[in-house]
């Protein structure tokens, strides 16, 4: 029997879950498939594990499986999520906790509490550009990969891409699809395409002044998904890359906004998280 938590960013569900001794390593990518099933489990994007390591520190160890089974290497959504558990059950003494994820440590504050809905500012780290970061393997080195021609099925598609800790491609549009079919047949085949060896998230752009621009999320792993917090992250840095916005994005999402600051080499991203239920799984 396993305790957790259902916790949501923008609508981008996860199950929280106390690292404990009762759950062998290998059993997490068949447990969070079963887990996260939405008609034969409880239903997430994703499963997340996390341990208190040092109470006083605020310091915890996080660990995210996307939906697949497949570990992820970090989610900006999920440590929103993560500090709103932790913050609502006073399982750090402070405001700040410090996260550590198999990509470093990243820094979360609470800035607003109301019952058990949060704000929470997270430092998303350093993006990066070049080929070997994202990762992005066309046979050649790139510094930067902004309007790439990418081909699939004979068509071009001009892709930029970043790394915020796992890997983004990020497709500009001028308005959106009129069948959600067609963005998802394009984003599966993005995701799966040999050029990304770790597979991609990919995320759909219609920039909408100079502060603001509009996301559709195709999560690596997930499909897709209603908001994304590295994918925000990414998409924001790609628009301020190509000269399309400024330095701080309000980025919209099917059910709200995040605002992501480049300050310098850094980014923040600024948005809710909000606790849904508790329960226990018999799986």
């Amino acid at each position: 029997m396993i305790n957790f938590t259902k916790v949501h960013a923008l609508g981008n569900d996860f199950l929280l879950v106390e690292d404990n001794r009762e759950i062998q390593a290998d059993q997490l990518p068949s447990l969070t498939r079963q887990l996260c099933e939405r008609h034969t489990g409880i239903g997430a994007d994703g499963l997340i594990l996390i341990k208190v390591l040092d109470f006083d520190r605020g310091r915890v160890s996080f660990r995210i499986f996307n939906a697949d089974g497949s570990e992820a290497e970090i989610s900006g959504n999920g440590l929103r999520c993560a500090s709103a558990f932790l913050f609502h059950y006073q399982k750090v003494p402070g405001k700040v906790i410090n996260f550590e994820t198999i990509v470093g440590e990243h820094l979360t504050e609470l800035i607003n509490r109301d019952n058990n809905h949060f704000e929470i500012r997270t430092d998303m780290g350093q993006p990066k550009f070049s080929s070997k970061d994202i990762p992005f393997d066309d046979g050649s080195e790139h510094d930067f990969i902004i309007d790439y021609p990418l081909s699939i099925n004979r068509k071009i598609y001009n892709i930029t891409c970043v790394s915020t800790g796992n890997p983004h491609c990020d497709i500009f549009v001028e308005r959106f699809f009129p069948a959600r079919i067609e963005w998802h047949q394009i984003g599966q085949e993005v995701e799966h395409h040999p050029f990304f060896p770790n597979r991609t998230n990919v995320e759909f752009i219609r920039v909408l002044n100079r502060n603001e621009i509009e996301v559709l999320f195709w999560e690596r792993g997930v499909g897709e998904t209603l908001a994304s917090g590295t994918g925000a992250c990414a998409a924001a840095v790609a628009s301020i890359l190509k000269g399309l916005t400024e330095r701080k994005v309000r980025v919209w999402t099917n059910l709200g906004t995040l605002v992501v600051e480049w300050e310098k080499d850094k980014l923040f991203q600024t948005g809710p998280a909000e606790l849904v239920f508790e329960g226990r799984s018999f799986i």
